[in-house]
């Protein structure tokens, strides 16, 4: 995959707007605080709460 990660310094969580951190993979981004996983699907990420996978 080849994300953006520029879009790391002006994207933030919609449910805590706290910062989110690239997964190794690279295959979602993930807010701490929330404990939650946005998917990054086609090299776009899926900012939606809805679509959010909750992480340990």
């Amino acid at each position: 995959m080849s994300f953006d990660k520029e879009l790391l310094e002006i994207l933030a969580c919609p449910k805590c707007k706290g910062e989110l951190t690239l997964t190794p993979e690279e295959d979602g981004l993930v807010c701490p605080v929330c404990k939650l996983k946005y998917p990054i699907r086609d090299d776009v990420p899926v900012m939606l709460a809805d679509e959010a996978e909750p992480v340990e």
